[in-house]
């Protein structure tokens, strides 16, 4: 039986997965926690403790699974492959060695707009959220859509108080996983939309085509199949 852990980005819990649930095989055991500090469980005392966070998420993260981390939930789970029992593999989806960028030309989220996003926060979290929200879904072939759909998931206010949220933007900003992709410890596949406005287009992204940084949402029977796809690899391979 194949395990398969979700895990899910900034400001946005584990709901974000449910309009994937009916494409998954049925003999798979498909987990999908949240991160500390959402859906009421307490935040970390130092978001980039990353042994504070292994031992929160230890029994979550099941070795010999395979974990798909997308935005910010890559970055974490990449951290934490040197903490835990290493998975099958992990699946990077839209996110790159880290998340800001130096580019220039509108292609992913310079050090200036992420500066400029922190302070936003800092002065109205809850409406810096709501437009993180539509910020995210540009990419997407029908964002106002895919819009009606997240808060349909997620409800109107954040699923994280306002210190994790914060944590979050740090580690968003700290967080490089560069050594990990370079040397990675486990099997690791780079997925990402071909138009996410989040993340700029790279060689080692295999390309997720009709969608932006949420194909859960615009794409969720290409995204399924390319995961399943992936793990039926691994199964080979191994």
């Amino acid at each position: 039986m194949t395990s398969l852990v979700l895990l899910s980005g900034w400001g946005i819990d584990a709901r974000i997965w449910r309009p994937l649930a009916s494409h998954w095989p049925a003999d798979w055991q498909v987990l999908t926690p949240n991160w500390p500090g959402y859906r009421g469980s307490s935040p970390l005392d130092s978001p980039l403790d990353m042994t504070e966070l292994a031992r929160r998420m230890a029994g979550q993260l099941p070795g010999d699974s395979l974990w798909v981390g997308w935005s910010l939930g890559a970055l974490l789970a990449a951290r934490l492959l040197t903490h835990l029992p290493r998975p099958s593999a992990l699946i990077i989806l839209g996110m790159g060695k880290r998340f800001t960028t130096p580019n220039t030309d509108g292609r992913g989220v310079n050090d200036a707009e992420f500066a400029m996003f922190r302070r936003a926060f800092a002065r109205d979290p809850a409406a810096t959220w709501a437009h993180f929200l539509r910020w995210q879904l540009g990419g997407e072939p029908e964002p106002r859509r895919s819009h009606r759909q997240l808060r349909d998931l997620l409800g109107d206010a954040p699923p994280a108080d306002v210190t994790t949220l914060r944590h979050g933007l740090e580690q968003l900003h700290e967080l490089d996983i560069g050594d990990t992709l370079e040397h990675p410890p486990c099997p690791i596949h780079s997925l990402r939309g071909n138009d996410d406005p989040l993340i700029p287009p790279g060689s080692d992204h295999a390309p997720l085509p009709g969608c932006g940084h949420c194909p859960q949402l615009s794409q969720p029977d290409a995204l399924a199949k390319r995961v399943i796809s992936i793990a039926e690899r691994q199964v080979t391979h191994s």
